[in-house]
This record gives structure tokens, sequence and C-alpha cells, in this order.
């Protein structure tokens, strides 16, 4: 009933909007260079407000926090930091190494921002020229169809390609609805377990998990904190899957099973995870190896990610090439036809 020791606050204040990558970053950095300055919480927030290099609305949210004695990872979620972020903070607190939490906080946010910027990069030229290719169709159904013969496919394909187009859009929409809808109602551990068997995207998945997880352990490990420990506090975490996993964890350590052993039964997590825990538990170096390993993963992740990208931009290109090579085909059949009926 962990619920009822909240601040009945929290419950009546509205869910902040999402900050930007490259804003979470910039005062994550400001955190970071003020704090390695000796700065205690409250003379950052001050510096903040009198510099006014962080916006007014954003240092009122976090000087409230403050009077209110909530925790530095509450402080940012309020102001609207992604879980992903604030988990990491709050488990820092936890294990006290702040500073370097946000140096890699820091990192982990900057290449976040290059991903985002190349998959913006990759969509948005394809989407125009999709975008012009709708509004081409829509041109050729009201001005040069009128003037064709209604029976030929090429006539009737252009004529019913808005409509397949939308229907294409709506099936969509509607698939990703039903997929977020499933991740909202199921446990977090079965819809990672689901997608680790997907053919495509199983190895990043793994690799982000397998880095997060190992990197948060490799930390708390490395304060001293003792696995029952670690497990309690993952419960009491904002993400749904840190939650679970710690509850699952606890229960396996209750029944005597070991930690390599249980992390083992997950396939989410790369097959080598399970093998560094227990090389690091019989090595007595748990926390340093999981570290050393998970800046390893991280840079496997973002490798494996930019390869993506690289692979799906002239994908993209030439469906959208074929596109138009098969609208002019279209297109031009019946112009053709005609010609040959006239001759």
């Amino acid at each position: 009933m962990s619920w009822l020791n909240r601040d009945i606050s929290s419950w009546l204040r509205p869910k902040p909007k999402k900050l930007s990558t490259a804003k979470q970053k910039q005062i994550i950095e400001l955190f970071l260079n003020l704090y390695s300055s000796g700065f205690h919480l409250s003379e950052v927030v001050d510096f903040l407000d009198r510099s006014h290099l962080v916006e007014s609305r954003l240092v009122s949210q976090m000087r409230e926090d403050l009077f209110r004695g909530r925790s530095f990872s509450e402080m940012m979620a309020g102001i609207g930091f992604s879980d992903a972020v604030t988990t990491q903070l709050s488990l820092a607190e936890l294990h006290g190494n702040l500073a370097l939490s946000l140096e890699k906080i820091s990192a982990y946010l900057e290449n976040m921002r290059k991903v985002k910027k190349k998959l913006i990069e990759v969509s948005t030229y394809p989407l125009i020229l999709l975008g012009f290719l709708v509004l081409i169709m829509l041109g050729l159904r009201n001005y040069l169809l009128p003037q064709m013969d209604a029976q030929n496919i090429g006539t009737q394909l252009i004529s019913s390609f808005p409509q397949l187009f939308l229907a294409l859009g709506a099936g969509l929409v509607t698939f990703f609805l039903l997929g977020f809808l499933y991740y909202r109602k199921s446990g977090k551990i079965n819809v990672f377990r689901t997608l680790s068997h997907l053919p495509f995207g199983k190895g990043m998945i793994q690799a982000y998990l397998t880095a997060y997880y190992a990197r948060e352990w490799g930390n708390l490990i490395g304060q001293g904190l003792e696995l029952s420990q670690i497990f309690s506090m993952m419960q009491d975490q904002k993400s749904q899957l840190f939650q679970e996993i710690g509850r699952d964890l606890a229960l396996s350590l209750d029944r005597g099973q070991s930690f390599s052993e249980t992390v083992g039964g997950y396939p989410f997590f790369k097959e080598e995870l399970p093998l560094m825990i227990e090389y690091g538990e019989v090595k007595s170096k748990l926390g340093s190896e999981l570290e050393i390993y998970a800046e390893k993963t991280w840079e496997d992740f973002f490798r494996r990610v930019h390869k993506a990208m690289n692979v799906i931009q002239p994908l993209v290109f030439i469906f959208v090439a074929l596109v138009i090579v098969l609208l002019y085909a279209t297109m031009l059949s019946p112009i053709y036809q005609n010609m040959e009926v006239h001759l």
C-alpha cells in the first residue's frame, strides 16, 4: 500500500508535458556542470532562476517541488523528463554516484537525439514525395480520367488509388493502436518476451535492455548494496518493467534461484548477460564487470540503430521510386491505347 504514503498533491497536479530530448540533455548538462562545481540542489535552482538558462515555468516548478520536499528524480519528472531518465536518476540517488550518472545520462540523451534526427531525415523526404503522389493521383482522377476509357485497367487503378491509399493508412493506424492497447493492458515482461521473438528488431531490443539494466545493476552493486536490497528498490521505481523484473527477481531469490539463472530466463536480455553475472560473482567484481559490459553493449545498440537507419533509407527511396514508375506506367497506358485506337 505504498501509494497511501504519496503526497496527495501528486494526484491533483496535471501530468507535465514531456520535454524534448535536446531540452532534457541541456538541463542535465547544466546540473552536471553545477554539481561538479560544488553547488547543492537548492543553489542550482537559484542559479538557473537568476541566469535564465532554463525557462522560468520549469524553474518555478523545480522550486515548488523543492519546497514540498520532493527528491531530485521526482523534481525532474515534474518538469517533463522521460521515465527512462527519471528512473536512472532515482537509482543514482540510492547508490550515491549522481555526478557519474548525470554524465552517462547526458551521453545517452545525445545518442538518442542523433537517432531521432536520423529517423526524421529518413522519413521526411519520402513522406513529402508520397504526399505529392497523392495530389497527382487526385489531379489525374479529376481532370484526366474523365477523358479516358473507363474500362481500361490503368484508368481503374488510378481512379481507386486514393481509396487504396486511405485504406492502407487506416490499416496501419489500427495496427499501431491495437499494439499500443496491448502494451498498456499487458504485463511488461510478457510484452517484451513477445517483442524479443520478432524476426526484426530483436537485436536492438536485447541490446537496449541489456545495456540499461546492466549499467544500473552495476552501479548499485558497486556501491555495496545486497541483491535483496536492489530488487526491493526496483519495485519502487516508476518504470513498470523495472517493477515487474524487480518483483520477479525477489521471488526467485526467495526460492533459492541464483541471479544469473533468473536473468538467463528472460529472452529480452542478451545471452552474454547471465554469463557476465556468473563470471562477476565468481571473481567478486560483479559491479565493475557489469558497468564495463554495459558500456560495450550501449555501443552495440547505437551501432545497430545506425546500421538499421542506413538500410531503411535506401529501401524507402526504392519503394517511392517504384511507386512513381508504376504511376507513370499506369498513367501512360490508357493514353497509348487511345492513340492506337485513333490510328
